[in-house]
């Protein structure tokens, strides 16, 4: 029998998106997954529309946090009950084409890889392709992703029977980075599978997109996070910084 898929999803206030996204993983050729959605805490109609899709499928498994924690506890909750040999990831607005897992796990198998990921298109609210898609690259390390994490939370997937369970740094933002650093301190490289697998909706307040309110954050990761000297944390802010600039360019 193929190996099982954990497929992590926070959940807040995600009742205009969700039910694509779980339509999306249901819709995959690959079949053997769980889906663990874990609800922080939201005050719309998130969790009922999962509950619901929940009892249709019970691979749709849902978790509600016992009160609003962020999307690193969230996320770090469902990879705690993960059961599976894979641990893949796609956030609660985002969508996946139905041939991802089947995709990316055949790529991973075929070349005895450990960690993945793909190419995705961008859109806006509406799912209308008004950006170019995000290319990857062919494969990043450690030192890459410090400059730009071209590693999304749509498309990763980590062969934990490989490189163990790990679970993403409790801070405000950049937790996903903050774990694809930790797997790359395991694993020499990521790789990237060019053809793009998944739909990353641009929304209009996303905070990804104001890049230069993130710059002192991003300092702080460096410091704090990684524990880099301050010339180290200078250079990579440099590069992150133009490289961002670069990457949300429509």
């Amino acid at each position: 029998m193929s190996d099982l898929v954990s497929i992590i999803t926070p959940v807040y206030n995600a009742e205009k998106f969700i039910e694509q996204t779980i339509a999306s993983v249901r819709d995959q050729t690959y079949i053997n997954w769980e889906h663990i959605l874990v609800d922080d805490c939201s005050s719309d109609k998130s969790s009922e529309i999962i509950q619901n899709l929940s009892k249709e499928d019970s691979r749709v498994k849902y978790v509600k946090l016992t009160e609003n924690s962020g999307p690193a506890v969230a996320r770090n909750t469902a990879i705690t009950l993960a059961k599976g040999r894979y641990l893949a990831f796609l956030d609660a607005d985002d969508i996946w084409f139905d041939f991802h897992l089947e995709d990316s796990l055949n790529f991973m198998n075929v070349n005895g890889y450990d960690f993945v990921f793909a190419s995705y298109k961008r859109s806006n609210e509406n799912l209308e392709f008004i950006y170019s898609d995000f290319e990857v690259p062919d494969k990043v390390s450690y030192t890459d992703i410090l400059k730009s994490n071209s590693i999304s939370c749509l498309t990763a997937i980590v062969d934990t029977s490989i490189l163990g369970k790990k679970t993403m740094p409790l801070i405000r933002k950049r937790q996903d980075m903050g774990l694809w650093l930790k797997y790359l301190k395991e694993t020499k490289y990521a790789y990237g599978i060019k053809k793009p697998h998944a739909i990353y909706r641009i929304r209009e307040n996303s905070l990804s997109r104001n890049k230069f309110s993130l710059i002192k954050y991003q300092w702080q990761f460096y410091k704090e996070v990684e524990k880099l000297s301050t010339l180290k944390s200078f250079y990579f802010l440099v590069m992150w910084t133009y490289l961002g600039y670069k990457k949300y360019k429509k």
